[in-house]
């Protein structure tokens, strides 16, 4: 079992502040779950980090809708001119400015589905136009398309539907994926934190521990100088040590105080919140094989479907400035029914067929190589992107491998840091009544309270860095390996829209 930490209690703040002001300051106490889980759910960075995944779940559902058929409605409701313009008048064979008044209106109502195969739009549509001119020859007309089908493609270019298919999925599961990630590295974080402020609290309690032994001893000693039981050097060495106890409380306090602000921000809680600590029980053995550990992290960081991403982007961006290195052609066709009429009603009687077929071209004649240019840059950047993929591919194969490697032996270094620590206080009891009997000297004693501070920091520090090993590489992997699955089979996406 481990030893018992005592309570954590800030005592210095309680006798240094208003009873009043002390009774009103938020009280809360963590164990390592609590505080993980309210880093998740308060802290400003899962906070960001839930904002960043909605931003990129929005942008796919945006993705998913613009693959269904939409129906829009251009509206100009009323254009109304009263002024004067300028107009050829050939009587006179000259530009003359004349009196305009006229009002004019316009909808149009279309249908149209983007085809991902090909890269062209179909749509189906129908309008209707009305103008009326005031003045001596003033007169009505509408114009209407009862319907009208067609497409629009671009004969040899770029499709960008294609690629967004190709992208847009990779890029929101990365999402989703970063998501867990950033959360288990908020974990990793806030349990940094909350073992400095455990290591910041040992050390408080120790400091006010050997001030008052010191206080002891020195008394002790001051009796025993007087019976000449010991020299004057080792009094003045107990009241150096009392003096030395006097000012490590100071500054086990201060740190203690530095280490609750933190924590508490980290949070998101209030600054003055005091902080009750509870250390977690020993760790029940987990056992994380190096090849395990690289096969999930391969299935589920996020940093090689980033790469993934990065590398359709610049292929994309290759096959772009490819096509526009040629010569780009665009066809647009349309089939339908038109009329034009003084009155709505004849405005839809005997369409007449309207048929509108548009080829365009754009061809580079002399650029001085810039299209080729673009090109070849952009295969050079696609080389980068692969290269850069790899080395970070490396590095995150070797992030995981050490800290497989860091969690294996901190598993060992808690046993011994916890029987380090008994050992040392069961050393330091027996020293002090040794010396308090007078069958001990100064340095014994003095080496026997190093060492006990010592065994109690490495103990602390043990569960620290096992701890976050854990969340390292639980965020490395994604995955759970208490429960053997997946940490996405679990999560609880409903907490982002929280």
């Amino acid at each position: 079992m481990k030893p018992s930490l005592l309570t954590y209690f800030l005592l210095p703040v309680v006798t240094l502040l208003p009873h009043n002001a002390f009774s009103q300051q938020t009280r809360i106490e963590l164990d390592l779950q609590k505080t993980v889980q309210l880093a998740n759910d308060s802290s400003l960075s899962a906070f960001r980090a839930k904002n960043s995944y909605m931003a990129s779940h929005w942008e796919y559902r945006s993705f998913k809708a613009d693959r269904l058929p939409s129906l829009s409605l251009y509206m100009t409701p009323i254009s109304y001119n009263r002024d004067y313009t300028r107009r050829y008048d050939s009587d006179q064979n000259i530009d003359i400015y004349r009196r305009q008044q006229s009002l004019y209106s316009y909808g149009n109502l279309a249908a149209q589905q983007n085809l991902d195969i090909t890269g062209g739009t179909f749509f189906i549509d129908s309008e209707l136009g009305y103008i009326r001119n005031f003045g001596e020859m003033a007169y009505s007309q509408y114009s209407t398309v009862p319907i009208r089908v067609g497409y629009r493609q671009s004969l040899i270019g770029y499709n960008p539907f294609k690629w967004e298919k190709k992208i847009a999925p990779v890029k929101y599961e990365k999402a989703q994926k970063q998501l867990i990630y950033q959360l288990e590295e908020t974990a990793e974080i806030a349990s940094g934190y909350f073992f400095d402020l455990a290591m910041a609290q040992a050390e408080y309690e120790l400091a006010i521990e050997n001030l008052a032994s010191s206080d002891t001893l020195y008394r002790i000693g001051e009796q025993r100088h007087k019976i000449a039981s010991i020299g004057q050097a080792d009094l003045l060495t107990l009241k150096l040590d009392k003096v030395n106890a006097q000012n490590s409380l100071q500054n086990a306090e201060i740190n203690l105080k530095r280490s609750m602000f933190a924590l508490a921000a980290y949070l998101n809680l209030e600054k003055d919140t005091r902080i009750t600590l509870k250390l977690p029980g020993y760790p029940r053995q987990v056992i994380i094989t190096e090849a395990e550990a690289l096969a999930l992290a391969k299935e589920n960081n996020p940093q090689y479907l980033e790469s993934e991403q990065q590398i359709l982007q610049s292929q994309e961006t290759v096959e772009k400035a490819k096509i526009e290195s040629w010569f780009n052609a665009g066809l647009s066709a349309s089939v339908g029914f038109n009329q034009v009429a003084e009155s709505f009603r004849d405005a839809y009687r005997n369409p007449l067929q309207q048929d509108i077929v548009s080829l365009t071209l754009s061809i580079p004649l002399v650029d001085w190589g810039v299209r080729k240019g673009r090109y070849n840059m952009a295969r050079s950047n696609l080389n980068i992107t692969r290269l850069t993929a790899q080395e970070n591919e490396i590095r995150l194969e070797e992030d995981v491998i050490m800290t497989v490697g860091d969690f294996t032996i901190q598993q060992h270094l808690i046993r011994s840091a916890e029987e380090a620590m008994e050992l040392a206080k069961l050393a330091y009891d027996q020293t002090r009544e040794r010396f308090i009997i007078g069958k001990a000297d100064i340095n014994s004693l003095t080496l026997s309270t190093n060492r006990r501070q010592e065994a109690q920091r490495n103990y602390v520090s043990a569960l620290k860095n096992y701890w976050q090993s854990y969340f390292k590489i639980r965020k490395l992997t994604l995955f759970d390996f208490e429960e053997r699955a997946p940490i996405a089979d679990s999560f609880d996406w409903n907490m982002t829209w929280k």
